[in-house]
C-alpha cells in the first residue's frame, strides 16, 4: 500500500491564493489533493522554494500533510525564468530534509517542469518511483501564443523532453492533453495516465444570486466575470474587449476582473488592461486583487456567464467550479476547455480569440434567460463527474501499479 508521498512544486506553494503572482489552479490542486489523500491516511509532504524570509521551515496544514519552504536562491519572490538556477540547491534541500528526519516517501510526484528536475535526482538517489504532472507545456503555450509574446526558454522545452522519458509516469489532466504529450513529444503511451481534477463542492455549488451580489456589494444588471492570472496567456484582453463590442446590444453589462498579474510582463498587462476599461466608462469594469479561493463561489453564484479565452489550458478547474455554482461558460476552444465544457450544453466554446465571436455567445447567453437557465442546470450536472475524492483515488491506483510494477 501507499502510506506516503512527496509531492514537489518548487515555484509555488499549495497555501498561496490563486490568481496571485504565479499561484493558480496548480496550487488549488496540490492543496485539495493533499488534503484528500491525508484524509484517506496517505501522509503528503509537499516541498516548495522558501520566497519570503519569515515563513516557518514546516507548516502542519492538516494531520498528515505538510508544506515544507526550502532555502533555494534567495527567500524572496523570483519569476519562474529566475529559480532555474537554483535548483541543485533545491534538489539537494530536498534530500536532506529527507535524510534528516522527514520520513521516506513510497513515491515523488512533481509538478511543473522545474519541480520535475528536481524530482530526477529524489528518484535516482533515494531509488523510488516518480511521476510528473506538467499542469502546463512550453510547445503547446507557443503554438497560440500572443503574437507579441516570446517563445518558450530552450532550456524548458528540453527539460521536458527529459521528464517525459525519466519519469515512471506522466499524468495527463484530460485525453487533451494525453494528445499533445504524445504528438509535440513523442511521449509513449504506455506512460500516460489521465486524471482529471476534482472540484471541492463545500465551496462551490449554486446559490442565491441576489445574496452573492450583496455581499459583493454588487448591484442588479448583467455581469460577466473573468477569473485568472493577469497574463496574454490567459486572454484577459480578449474578454475584456468581447464585453466592449457586447455592451453595444447590452449597455449596462459589467465585467468583473478577478486576479493579478502574473509573470515578467503582468503588470505591462494589468496597465493595458486598465488603460483599456477606461474606455467603456465608469463602472463598466471593476476589478479585484485574488481573494482566497473559498471566497471565488460568491463571484461565479453573483455573476451570468465567466468568460474564459484562454490560449492553452491542460484543464480549467475555473470553468469547472463556476459550473459547479450553475454559472453559464464562454470559453475558448482550445486543449482542457474542449473536456470541461459540454459545448451547447453547459456553456459556449468559441474558435479562436477574436473578441467578435466572444461577444456574440455572451450576448446570445444574456438575451435568452431560457437559453441560460437550461446551461445553468446542465453545468451543475456536468460539473459532478469532478470530484477531489475521484482523483486521489485515480492517483493512489497509478501510484500503486508503478510501486508494485513487475
Amino acid at each position: 500500500m501507499i502510506a506516503r508521498v512527496a509531492f514537489i512544486s518548487m515555484h509555488t506553494s499549495p497555501l498561496r491564493n490563486p490568481g496571485e503572482g504565479d499561484a493558480g489552479g496548480m496550487n488549488v490542486y496540490l492543496h485539495e489533493l493533499s488534503t484528500t489523500m491525508a484524509a484517506q491516511n496517505v501522509a503528503v509532504d509537499v516541498f516548495t522554494r522558501r520566497d519570503h524570509l519569515r515563513l516557518p521551515e514546516t507548516v502542519t496544514v492538516a494531520p498528515g500533510y505538510r508544506v515544507h519552504h526550502l532555502q533555494a536562491g534567495p527567500p524572496c519572490a523570483l519569476p519562474i525564468e529566475w529559480q532555474a538556477p537554483h535548483l541543485e540547491e533545491f534538489s539537494q534541500a530536498i534530500l536532506e530534509r529527507l535524510e534528516a528526519g522527514t520520513a521516506r516517501p513510497d513515491l515523488v510526484h512533481s509538478h511543473y517542469w522545474l519541480s520535475g528536475w528536481a524530482a530526477l535526482e529524489v528518484k535516482e538517489k533515494l531509488g523510488i518511483p516518480m511521476a510528473n504532472s506538467f499542469h502546463t507545456l512550453g510547445r503547446v503555450k507557443d503554438a497560440t501564443r500572443r503574437a507579441d509574446q516570446s517563445p518558450t526558454h530552450p532550456m524548458r522545452i528540453a527539460t521536458e523532453e527529459t521528464l517525459i522519458s525519466g519519469a515512471d509516469c506522466v499524468v495527463a489532466s484530460t485525453p487533451f492533453e494525453a494528445d499533445d504529450l504524445m504528438d509535440h513529444y513523442g511521449a509513449d503511451p504506455t506512460k500516460l495516465c489521465i486524471s482529471p481534477p476534482g472540484v471541492n463542492r463545500t465551496h462551490f455549488k449554486p446559490g442565491d444570486q441576489a445574496t452573492a451580489r450583496r455581499r459583493l456589494g454588487l448591484g442588479a444588471g448583467p455581469l460577466a466575470l473573468f477569473v485568472g492570472r493577469i497574463q496574454a496567456l490567459k486572454g484577459p484582453d480578449v474578454a475584456l474587449a468581447a464585453v466592449e463590442t457586447a455592451r453595444r446590444r447590452i449597455p449596462d453589462l459589467r465585467l468583473l476582473v478577478v486576479g493579478g498579474p502574473s509573470g515578467p510582463e503582468g503588470k505591462r498587462e494589468m496597465e493595458a488592461l486598465r488603460a483599456a476599461a477606461s474606455g467603456l466608462g465608469q463602472g463598466a469594469v471593476r476589478f479585484y486583487s485574488p481573494v482566497p479561493h473559498d471566497r471565488l463561489g460568491d463571484f461565479y453564484r453573483a455573476a451570468d456567464v465567466l468568460v474564459a479565452p484562454s490560449r492553452s489550458e491542460s484543464f480549467g478547474l475555473a470553468v469547472a467550479e463556476a459550473q459547479a455554482c450553475g454559472l453559464p461558460v464562454v470559453a475558448a476552444r482550445r486543449g482542457g476547455l474542449m473536456y470541461v465544457v459540454e459545448d451547447g450544453g453547459s456553456g459556449r466554446l468559441v474558435d479562436g480569440w477574436d473578441p467578435d465571436g466572444y461577444a456574440l455567445a455572451i450576448t446570445e447567453m444574456l438575451e435568452d434567460e431560457e437559453l441560460r437557465a437550461g446551461m445553468s442546470a446542465r453545468g451543475v450536472e456536468w460539473a459532478q463527474q469532478y470530484s477531489w475524492q475521484a482523483t486521489s483515488e485515480r492517483l493512489l491506483e497509478l501510484y500503486r501499479s508503478v510501486l508494485f510494477r513487475p
